[in-house]
């Protein structure tokens, strides 16, 4: 290990400069040889140069017991001063970290308890967390659905016996069943082994969970061999930084997730020698720690790859140090080692702070992710049911046309294929619907006409042919919101037979839009950069030129709360991704016809016009200028804080007439009350409401009454 390989670099530098005895002499006996072991005995080298006088004896039992057993007598007969030890297997060991105790010998059991209550002090991650919150992060993974494989470490040693007791605790209320439990011993060789001489079958298996990464990456190579038509997720446990850590793994998408165990050897070995200087000390002491998914990993990577960095700047140092040491005598010597070792420190200074910042940074990270979990539900089906909607929706159309009913038997084979394992995704995305999607239907186009915007709503006779082409030539137009191109490119080919189309990327460009163009009816998305669905809808149905457009929210958000915040926002309409396109032209074309024509809104007295604040305002301001003979579209739109466009759309929408025509139902309902009422002539009563001839006002007068403005003044 790069690693092992500074530290000794160092250590040589240190102890090089002076012949003293050792004040301290620590044994540390290591149950197996693995990176993680490799890590953390680099970890104790390292926090040893900061120390005078302190010697390391490593030992490592390369999980044989015996082996451990006798190594550990050997490091107590070698005179070593405290044993740092971590224990193969529960009763096998004991009797001999006993011995050392028994001694006078401090102790510090790490990683893995022991059976006796004979020692000094003890640290370890909690192992029972790490096996709950590894099956709390598979529930989730899994949707709380699916079928496990679980590979144990070494039979007896704590840690194995702890996490699949904290693993099975989370998953027991779960509806993830666990298929399999198999017996490992932290190996890779092992783990591929055990999955390799497994008699059951491995095509149903979702997630493999190992409790070390070298497990899982053994058992995953044995799944790859295998042929598995559907390879399952790996998670692990270690998370270890490197080139071959689980880190990497994760970041490489090899493991699904991981979950560090923290060495903590320059933790370790501070405690270690608290103890010996007789300074206060903990009995025991809980390492903390944090899953590893892909969301965080590239970050976990920068402390490892900075590290590597200053190695590679430490060898250089060494290899001018050594031919300095050739060239020069004692004296020079000492010198120059002297020189070397502040230049160490002082990286290693910079290494340390550079390691918890790195630490700081993991941390706020972690409290992100777990901020993140909260929505990942929603997230996961986001992004998995806007491509299913536009794989199951067009294949589906697809089907219906002359030319796949006619395909051979080979293509209707393969289409047959993909249809059933589209469906099969789609159910286990939330069980969704069994969507048969239909060729769409022929629909007449319609185009929008606006050429009447312009015009000065005096009551000329010239102005009659404008209205009536205007108001015969109107369409009803679709706004798509949605910041998925291919998705608004699908929403166009359902819709454009039928309506006239209008697209926006996101929130913010579709509200400018929509207030620009006043459409009928908007579909949008709700997962949006910029501006949100739910924020667009309100935006929208508190804006004063668009209020009265229905909305439907097209959406992956398929959860109960998720379609409450979309009817809150103001939303008509919520369908969830994949949709039937049959669905929603049913909903469009509902929603459509459901808009009330508010016909008679200047209209006899007996009339009820329904109380929209708005369609009161501009009757009550027409009313208030009817003998304004100059009265025009502009000086209304003012008014009501609309432009003109906006202002004919959008009464339009409400009452299917346009402003002018309303304008001119209003004089002449206001001139039959004062001819009926008052003795005026007809002359008088076309000026005083807002004729500019009264012959003009006798021809629209009949065309509204069917009779002559003289027969009811008589």
């Amino acid at each position: 290990m790069w690693r092992t390989f500074l530290i000794t670099i160092v250590a040589i530098t240190c102890f090089s400069c002076t012949n003293r005895e050792p004040k301290y002499v620590i044994g540390v006996s290591q149950c197996s040889e693995d990176i993680w072991r490799d890590w953390q005995n680099s970890e104790m080298m390292l926090e040893s140069t900061l120390h005078d006088g302190v010697e390391l004896r490593f030992t490592t039992a390369r999980d044989d017991s015996k082996r451990q057993i006798q190594q550990i007598d050997s490091l107590v007969e070698s005179g070593i001063q405290l044993l740092i030890v971590a224990p193969n297997q529960l009763a096998s060991v004991t009797p001999a970290i006993d011995r050392a105790y028994d001694k006078g010998i401090p102790v510090i059991v790490f990683e893995r308890k022991t059976d006796s209550p004979k020692y000094t002090a003890f640290v370890s991650a909690d192992n029972y967390e790490m096996g709950q919150i590894m099956g709390e992060y598979i529930d989730m993974r899994l949707n709380g659905k699916g079928r496990v494989m679980e590979i144990l470490g070494l039979k007896g040693s704590s840690p194995a016996e702890e996490r699949h007791k904290g693993f099975t605790d989370a998953l027991k209320d779960s509806g993830i069943e666990i298929v399999a439990t198999l017996q490992s011993d932290w190996t890779e060789e092992k783990g591929y082994e055990v999955v390799k001489n497994y008699k059951g079958s491995l095509e149903d298996i979702d997630l493999v969970f190992a409790h070390n990464d070298r497990s899982a990456l053994g058992a995953r190579k044995a799944f790859l061999e295998a042929k598995v038509k559907k390879l399952p997720l790996f998670c692990g446990i270690d998370g270890l930084p490197g080139e071959n850590g689980g880190i990497k793994m994760v970041r490489d998408e090899i493991l699904d997730a991981s979950y560090i165990y923290p060495t903590r050897g320059d933790q370790l070995l501070q405690l270690a020698l608290d103890i010996l200087d007789g300074k206060p000390y903990k009995k025991e002491t809980m390492l903390t720690s944090a899953i590893v998914t892909s969301e965080n990993a590239n970050v976990l990577m920068l402390e490892s790859d900075e590290i590597v960095r200053q190695s590679q700047r430490l060898t250089l140092l060494k290899e001018k140090a050594d031919t300095y040491i050739q060239q020069l005598g004692t004296q020079r010597l000492i010198s120059i080692m002297a020189a070397i070792m502040v230049i160490l420190l002082l990286f290693t200074i910079v290494a340390i702070y550079y390691y918890f910042l790195q630490r700081a940074r993991l941390i706020e990270e972690r409290n992100k992710m777990e901020r993140e979990q909260l929505d990942f539900y929603t997230q996961v089906s986001h992004e998995l049911r806007t491509p299913l909607t536009l794989i199951q929706g067009p294949m589906e159309e697809l089907a219906e046309t002359q030319e796949a009913k006619q395909a051979s038997s080979e293509t209707k084979g393969l289409y047959s294929i993909l249809r059933r394992n589209t469906h099969q995704l789609t159910e286990i995305i939330n069980k969704m619907l069994d969507v048969q999607a239909k060729g769409l239907k022929s629909l007449k186009s319609i185009e929008a006409d606006l050429t009447q915007s312009n015009e000065t709503v005096s009551e000329q006779p010239i102005a009659v042919e404008t209205e009536n082409h205007e108001s015969s030539s109107l369409n009803e137009t679709v706004l798509i919101v949605d910041d998925n191109a291919d998705i608004r490119a699908y929403l166009r080919t359902i819709l454009q037979d039928k309506y006239q189309i209008s697209e926006a990327a996101d929130g913010k460009q579709g509200l400018a839009l929509a207030n620009e163009i006043v459409p009928d009816l908007i579909v949008s998305d709700v997962m949006m950069p910029v501006m949100n669905g739910l924020e667009f809808c309100q935006r929208i149905k508190s804006g004063t030129a668009t209020s009265h457009i229905p909305v439907i929210l097209l959406t992956a958000r398929a959860l109960n709360h998720h379609q409450i915040e979309g009817f809150e926002s103001g939303a008509d309409a919520y369908i969830t991704k994949p949709f039937s396109s049959e669905l929603l032209l049913v909903r469009i074309n509902n929603l459509l016809k459901s808009r009330m024509k508010l016909k008679d809104l200047f209209g006899h007295q007996e009339t009820k016009t329904p109380e929209d604040p708005f369609l009161l305002k501009f009757r009550n301001y027409i009313e208030a200028n009817l003998t304004d003979s100059d009265l025009n579209v502009e000086t209304i739109g003012a008014e009501l804080g609309l432009s003109r466009v906006q202002l004919y759309r959008k009464i339009k929408a409400l009452t299917g007439q346009s402003p002018v025509e309303l304008l001119r139902t209003a004089r002449l309902n206001k001139g039959r009350q004062l001819l009926q009422t008052t003795g005026k002539t007809v002359s008088e009563v076309a000026y005083e409401v807002g004729f500019t001839a009264p012959s003009y006002f006798t021809k629209c007068f009949k065309d509204e009454f069917g009779i002559s403005p003289s027969d009811v003044s008589s």
